[in-house]
């Protein structure tokens, strides 16, 4: 094990400015690193970050100070029955009829209201216009809250990501997302208490009445289980459509390729989902001494699990800082699924439980994005570069197209 003064800074300019370089050199001399800046153990190897993120020794207690004091205590922190229970609380709504009958129609309306206000002007910048809205707008109608809130739900969920992505443990930082855990939370108990009262058939209503083996959410879980959608079915999703354009966009051919062919967007969105992944890190913490990498990890300590490195790891995928729709080791079929080749959703027991709603999202608004706004193509020369480095992606993505009518 090598520790972090003769090694890459994940904190360093360098860094945000390309992390993948960074990514080689630590995956290529030093896969086992201690980091003072972060106070953690890197791991950036495929086959290490696989075994942090699926195997049980690496428990999820790092959220105790990373997000339950911005959230509450959440599924993200659980274990055991806990966990198992409040799980299939959740997770019907996600998948299987629920997504496909219930939040499908929505999906697609809210999509379509974002591009038919920008459709008929021949430009547009997909992550301001289309990519931030479009994510947490669904969210919101799902919850059956007012949109008319969004910038104040898009406010919240900014400041929460900039807490867990904290890595140099800025006083300011942690002081706003104590703020807005206070204000989310005066906001949404009412509305919780107001729904259990009176349910409806959104999906706040849903999750105040879920039961499994006589236990039911109390008020203060809904409301950490709302803040955490929010904030991780935005940042994500935002982030995962417009790195899926700007990575067809730098590729004419294989954007091409997609327009022609829309069975090829599931493969796109996995392919970003490696390639340049949302959310380029998570952390764990053993419960015992771990031996990985060539060295050895202390229980208690904090390992950061870096989900981008081992995405591009040579010795798991071919060629891997080269973008391919049509590469072959990598499966679209179970890239949503918790056998995935990428790692961008996690693994075993804390795979993403909004995975599936997050393809369905990106699904819906590229075909309708690609049906809407013909010979879309990216307005400057060169792309704007993604940004980030705790969750990364472009900030802004401006394109044009021949005008159309709604």
């Amino acid at each position: 094990m090598t520790r972090s003064g003769q090694a890459p800074d994940i904190l360093s300019p360098d860094f945000a400015r390309d992390p993948y370089a960074t990514y080689r050199v630590l995956r290529d001399d030093y896969p086992l690193l201690w980091h003072e800046g972060t106070g953690s153990y890197l791991l950036s190897r495929h086959q290490d970050v696989q075994r942090a993120v699926r195997e049980p020794v690496f428990s999820s207690d790092n959220y105790i100070w990373q997000a339950e004091p911005v959230h509450g205590r959440t599924i993200l922190q659980m274990s055991g029955r806990e966990h198992v229970v409040h799980r299939a609380l959740v997770v019907p709504a996600f998948r299987g009829n629920s997504l496909r009958d219930r939040f499908m129609p929505m999906i697609e309306r809210n999509a379509r209201e974002l591009v038919d206000g920008f459709r008929q002007t021949g430009s547009a910048d997909l992550v301001h216009d289309f990519a931030t809205h479009f994510p947490v707008n669904v969210i919101v109608e799902m919850l059956g809250l007012d949109k008319r809130e969004h910038d104040r739900f898009h406010a919240w969920y900014s400041t929460f990501v900039a807490f867990a992505a904290n890595l140099s443990r800025d006083p300011e930082v942690a002081a706003a997302g104590l703020r807005a855990h206070d204000e989310l939370a005066a906001y949404l108990i009412p509305i919780i208490q107001e729904r259990r009262a009176h349910p409806g058939d959104d999906l706040l209503s849903t999750l105040c009445e879920a039961e499994v083996d006589g236990t039911r959410m109390t008020d203060e879980e809904v409301k950490a289980f709302c803040s955490l959608l929010l904030t991780a079915g935005g940042e994500t999703t935002d982030k995962a459509i417009g790195g899926m354009f700007r990575n067809l966009l730098a590729r004419p051919e294989q954007f091409a390729a997609v327009r022609a062919d829309r069975d090829l967007i599931p493969m796109a969105l996995a392919e970003t989902l490696r390639f340049t992944p949302p959310v380029h890190m998570i952390m764990r913490t053993p419960t015992e001494d771990v031996a990985i990498a060539g060295g050895t990890i202390p229980a208690g300590s904090v390992v950061t699990a870096l989900l981008a490195s081992a995405n591009r790891d040579d010795r798991r995928f071919a060629d891997p800082d080269t973008f391919d729709v049509f590469r072959t080791d990598l499966s679209a079929t179970t890239a949503f699924s918790a056998a995935a080749d990428h790692l961008s959703f996690a693994l075993g027991r804390h795979f993403c439980v909004g995975a599936l709603l997050a393809r369905a999202e990106v699904e819906v608004g590229a075909n309708l994005l690609l049906d809407a706004l013909p010979e879309l193509e990216p307005r400057d020369v060169e792309l704007p570069p993604e940004q980030g480095v705790f969750t990364r992606g472009p900030a802004a993505l401006p394109v044009r197209f021949t005008p159309t009518a709604p």
